[in-house]
């Protein structure tokens, strides 16, 4: 099967996609899209992903949008190694965790609410930090409770799953927005344990085709 993954380099739901399909061992293309320059709102990439956001996945015979979705795609399409435990209670604990992410951090602190804040709201620099900061440690105060309770090195047991899909990249975006990760030790240990892996590192921002990291 032919993959091409559409991303941007930064963005953390495209990172998501990137680590997943690295631990399946899975190869695919990339076509990049600059989110600073509003690439990803040309006609072009709309025929295919009509909301005009990354990622979306070109296969054979679909174009699929949306992290989650996505990252669910490829754990059915590849199977080995699972990124889902086999109970379904653990399986429903690792979504929230991905969700907790998926759906409360991140769409209030990607970049098209962020420019809005500047550019509508008139935020300075401070103030997006101090509104980046406040959402994200919502949601790590809890991850932080949940990884203490169901982690064994990873986020949730003792193998990656579609939590630290969903982590590795926002503790990067964290640290890229200097959020004070000390209140939550077990999640900076966990996303520091997944980090190290090769399918983790390769899928770094910094090591993709468009980095800019001036």
């Amino acid at each position: 099967m032919n993959l091409t993954l559409h991303g941007y380099w930064r963005s953390t739901a495209a990172y998501r996609v990137r680590i997943a399909l690295g631990v399946k061992g899975v190869a695919y293309e990339q076509v990049t899209h600059d989110l600073r320059k509003n690439a990803q709102r040309e006609a072009g990439y709309r025929a295919l992903n009509p909301q005009g956001l990354v990622p979306a996945l070109e296969a054979d015979n679909a174009v699929l949008t949306q992290s989650p979705a996505i990252l669910e795609w490829i754990d059915e399409t590849y199977p080995d190694p699972p990124l889902l435990p086999v109970d379904a209670n653990d399986r429903a604990i690792v979504r929230a965790m991905a969700a907790t992410i998926a759906c409360d951090i991140h769409p209030v602190n990607n970049l098209r609410i962020l420019n809005a804040l500047r550019a509508e709201f008139g935020a300075d620099k401070a103030t997006v930090n101090r509104w980046i900061a406040r959402w994200i440690g919502d949601g790590f105060a809890a991850l932080e409770t949940q990884i203490a309770r169901y982690g064994d090195g990873f986020a949730f047991g003792a193998t990656p799953t579609i939590a630290d899909c969903h982590l590795v990249p926002q503790v990067y975006s964290a640290e890229r927005f200097a959020v004070d990760l000390s209140p939550y030790p077990r999640l900076k240990a966990a996303a520091d344990k997944a980090r190290v892996l090769s399918a983790f590192a390769v899928a770094h921002p910094d090591r993709q085709p468009d980095a800019d990291c001036a």
